[in-house]
């Protein structure tokens, strides 16, 4: 198996920023593992004067403090989904750079280093957040840890994950609640079923509620977000020849970040009420996210930035910062379809323009 010395897992802030985004796929990160990447980044950082660099557990987190008027946050996880017999990495004659992570999210990370060494005189302070095991658990995530141990650290105006985003800026993000519907019934023969109640048809009024649902459109600073509610696994029976006794039907709910964790609780039980459920139990409820377009921050980084924001669908960390007060987008080189899997990979002339956009929102150029 190939092992990476410490000498390989140090970090050379000096290469060009598909170099750097190589040279961080080169050291694996699966989740659970950060320890080698955030010793480099670390070490990296510290070098830097113009930065005060924390650590706590295998998260880092860098800060300039030149009494800016604004504060902003660029963010980004260290880890990764196990490799695929994709590392370490590889450049084509195209440009594009394959390997574990070059999309979700080592390009972005390298993106970030490449602004903490060399944007020393920003119009804005900068936070730079390097954290952990974002790829599993919840309640292992680095950032979330971070949140609730050092608040203060991520402390700020306006924030960017630098997720996969085809370097489009997707505001905010959507909530996701998971439910688990359950039914009761009476266990019988099959050749007597009479005797019995069929829990998996008494679930029948909660599909038929599903199958008939409407879901909510809403705009909210100018960007359309589609919710959606849906069965996504049903579980029941106990033979061939038994009416089961119980059905479980685990329900989807993506909501936008109009509502609140507790108004798109309230709403899921309302659409139930009237469907037979013995048993209601929330599996999963993370919030939703504000995009915050409207702030003078995000006005500033769409205008330097370019192009047209659109809603995030899926659920991000930008979360995280929504509940601290801290509206944020994603923005970041790479394509999302293209995370954890084996082909996974990376435009080197994107990772190059994401940078440059970023310098752009912060007012410092690369001196040639």
């Amino acid at each position: 198996m190939r092992t990476t010395s410490e000498k390989e897992c140090s970090l050379d802030l000096n290469l060009d920023v598909a170099e750097l985004t190589a040279r961080l796929v080169d050291i694996p990160s699966e989740s659970g593992s950060e320890k080698s990447i955030a010793d480099a980044v670390e070490q990296a950082l510290r070098t830097l004067p113009h930065l005060t660099v924390d650590r706590f557990a295998n998260n880092v987190v860098a800060r300039t403090f030149l009494g800016r008027a604004e504060r902003v946050v660029l963010a980004g996880h260290l880890d990764t989904v196990p490799a695929a017999a994709n590392v370490p990495s590889r450049l084509d004659d195209d440009g594009v750079l394959w390997g574990c992570g070059t999309s979700d999210m080592k390009s972005g990370l390298a993106v970030q280093l490449r602004i903490a060494a060399t944007v020393t005189e920003p119009d804005r302070d900068l936070t730079f957040v390097f954290y952990e095991q974002e790829e599993v658990a919840a309640h292992l995530n680095g950032l979330g840890r971070i949140a609730d141990a050092h608040p203060d650290w991520l402390s700020g105006d306006f924030a960017v994950l630098l997720e996969p985003s085809n370097g489009q800026v997707e505001g905010g993000c959507q909530g996701t609640l998971r439910v688990l519907l359950r039914t009761a019934g009476e266990r019988a023969h099959s050749a007597r079923s009479w005797m019995g109640a069929n829990a998996i048809h008494a679930a029948g009024p909660i599909l038929a509620r599903l199958a008939a649902y409407e879901p909510r459109k809403p705009v909210i600073d100018g960007l359309e977000y589609r919710e959606g509610l849906n069965a996504v696994r049903i579980e029941g029976g106990v033979a061939n020849n038994v009416i089961p006794d119980e059905c479980t039907v685990t329900v989807n709910f993506r909501y936008a970040p109009d509502r609140t964790e507790e108004e798109a609780l309230a709403h899921v039980k309302e659409t139930f009420a009237d469907c037979g459920i013995e048993e209601f139990t929330v599996g999963n409820l993370s919030g939703a996210a504000l995009p915050g377009l409207s702030h003078p921050a995000a006005v500033a980084f769409m205008k330097a930035v370019g192009g047209r924001a659109m809603p995030k669908f899926g659920w991000t960390d930008v979360s995280r910062f929504a509940g601290l007060g801290v509206p944020a987008v994603n923005y970041g080189p790479g394509d999302a379809l293209f995370a954890h899997r084996r082909d996974e990979h990376v435009e080197t002339k994107a990772i190059a323009h994401c940078e440059e956009r970023l310098r752009a929102w912060l007012g410092q150029q690369l001196a040639p």
